[in-house]
């Protein structure tokens, strides 16, 4: 059954276990495609581009609820009211 590999690197377990910090510079910054039996098994992610990918998410997450809150009806306050 074929897989895709979503990396442009990619090493195998072995090579991983052999040098850790080998296979992830050989991705120079972006994932690298661990397979085991020529098949994709995991991603190894550099811990900079695990906390973009965060970011990103959690920039999606608000983009979502400030959207859910644009459709809410707006509520007339008096400032004054409250001294």
């Amino acid at each position: 059954m074929p897989h895709n590999i979503l990396s442009d690197t990619s090493a195998s377990v072995s090579e991983l276990k052999k040098n850790p910090m080998a296979t992830v510079k050989a991705g120079e910054g972006f994932p690298v495609a661990i397979l085991n039996r020529n098949q994709p098994a995991f991603y190894c992610v550099p811990a900079e581009l695990y906390e973009q990918m965060l970011d990103a998410l959690d920039d999606h997450e608000l983009v979502k609820l400030v959207n859910q809150r644009s459709q809410q009806a707006l509520l007339d306050v008096d400032l004054d009211a409250f001294l």
